[in-house]
């Protein structure tokens, strides 16, 4: 923090260190999630689980134990790399083991149990702020290695997905042992449709280049979903909120200990909302909880805008009132978020991504997410110090565009089988015509693939 009193509230906290120490987790799980992707796709969805799940114990014993800079940073990176693998290969997990009926409320259990996360570190942190001696830090960072631990040790007991049985075993018998499968999860034995879905999906599947088969036309749509639903998650500015709120309620004149509170306040706020959002995402779909989130957080960012233009100087401190008032606003604001942007981006992707892609998709949209909050990360306390209450104006105009792009773009999905989400791109506006397009041009090149293997075939003869 910078003391002296002639430097603008807006910058006391412009700290190269801490932008690093904050960004570094985020740029490690940028690099991770691309590997984890091979990880998913060749040794099942519960691999890249248990490995994220154990260098989360690791990177936590590094930063308890931490006597330098170096091995805090140590901690941040192995924390980021633990969380590409287990970002990538979970919400992958619940999406294939969830029934449709009921998989945006599963999926969504995933944002729910991250927000609970923070609010219990965001407890802990109050708390240990406390203790004399210097050492609540270290509790802090050590505590992380309990849920880790738990991870970890559960998925040794988890069932891999019906999906990868078949796709990455094939023959008869996984085709029976997936049947099975589906039967426990299920609750009865009428699964043969579910099933036929699947291996009809799998006998398609081109898994040896992922990355590569997702550039094709036919997957347009949903590789230009998993780049700018990502993207536009970040923009919102909500990883603002996440890892520098008790930054920006000292800015606006909080003590240290009240501005830890006011961060569990809206964490407690985004919990809530991840409940709500659990029970709704299956009756009212994703677009409208996408677009009343969207209007919510545009209203919420023009307020804290114009309250802190309004109110806060460069130089003294804020009136209580109004300092407590943006608290509420921002509660309003990580309210909109956790119940539309927050869950649904981790849904929606894959949920649109047939088997073939659905690894590779999913890769993308975490290495977007790292990307963009790493660049979030490096960059918001520096566009804080010089566009000062213009910031949350213009994170309010990312949102205004994503909220326009969902309306127009991105179409419903709630309540459909994955295997059968190729119908709704057939049926959209816009997205008709590239897909349609690109069937039109594969038709020529099968038949003439089929001729030339007719004709082999003949010669050979």
């Amino acid at each position: 923090m910078k003391g002296d009193k002639d430097v603008s509230n807006y910058c006391r906290f412009d700290s190269e260190l801490l932008t690093v120490f904050t960004s570094s987790l985020y740029i490690a799980g940028l690099v991770a999630t691309l590997f984890a992707s091979s990880v998913t796709r060749r040794f099942g969805r519960r691999t890249s689980i248990l490995i994220g799940g154990t260098v989360f114990v690791i990177g936590s014993v590094f930063g308890g134990a931490a006597v330098n800079v170096y091995m805090l940073l140590l901690n941040r990176i192995l924390l980021g790399v633990g969380l590409g693998f287990t970002n990538q290969s979970i919400p992958l997990y619940l999406s294939e083991m969830a029934p449709p009926q009921y998989r945006g409320a599963i999926n969504n259990g995933f944002e729910l149990c991250i927000s609970i996360g923070i609010l219990i570190a965001n407890l802990i942190n109050y708390g240990v702020e406390k203790i004399a001696g210097g050492w609540g830090w270290r509790i802090s960072l050590s505590l992380a290695a309990v849920p880790a631990a738990f991870l970890t040790v559960g998925a040794i007991y988890l069932p891999e997905t019906p999906s990868f049985i078949i796709q990455r075993r094939g023959g008869s018998n996984n085709v029976d042992e997936a049947r099975l499968l589906l039967q426990r999860l299920r609750g009865t034995t009428r699964v043969q449709k579910e099933l036929d879905d699947l291996v009809s999906a799998t006998r398609t599947t081109t898994t040896g280049r992922p990355f590569r088969t997702i550039l094709r036309r036919k997957y347009r749509p949903q590789l230009v979903i998993a780049l700018l639903v990502p993207f536009f998650n970040q923009v919102t500015g909500i990883n603002v909120i996440n890892f520098y709120a008790p930054v920006m309620f000292r800015t606006i004149g909080l003590k240290e200990s009240a501005s830890l509170m006011s961060a569990v306040v809206t964490r407690v706020c985004a919990t809530a909302a991840n409940v709500v959002a659990m029970v709704v995402v299956d009756r009212f779909g994703r677009r409208k909880l996408f677009l009343v989130g969207g209007v919510q957080m545009i209203l919420s960012q023009a307020m804290v805008g114009a309250v802190l233009a309004a109110k806060f100087q460069e130089h003294g401190g804020m009136e209580k009132e109004y300092a407590y008032l943006v608290l509420v606003i921002m509660c309003v604001f990580v309210a909109g978020f956790a119940w539309s942007w927050g869950p649904l981006t981790y849904l929606v992707p894959t949920e649109i991504c047939p088997l073939e892609i659905r690894s590779a998709g999913q890769s993308v949209v975490i290495a977007v997410i790292f990307f963009v909050t790493f660049l979030i990360g490096q960059t918001f306390l520096a566009m804080l110090c010089h566009l000062k209450f213009g910031t949350f104006f213009l994170f309010g105009g990312w949102v205004c565009v994503m909220t326009l792009f969902v309306y127009f773009f991105l179409p419903e999905t709630k309540q459909l089988p994955m295997e059968q989400m190729e119908q709704v791109w057939r049926t959209h506006w816009f997205w008709k015509r590239i897909v349609d397009e690109d069937a039109a041009g594969e038709q020529p090149r099968e038949e003439a693939a089929g001729t030339i293997a007719l004709s082999s075939t003949s010669t050979t003869t």
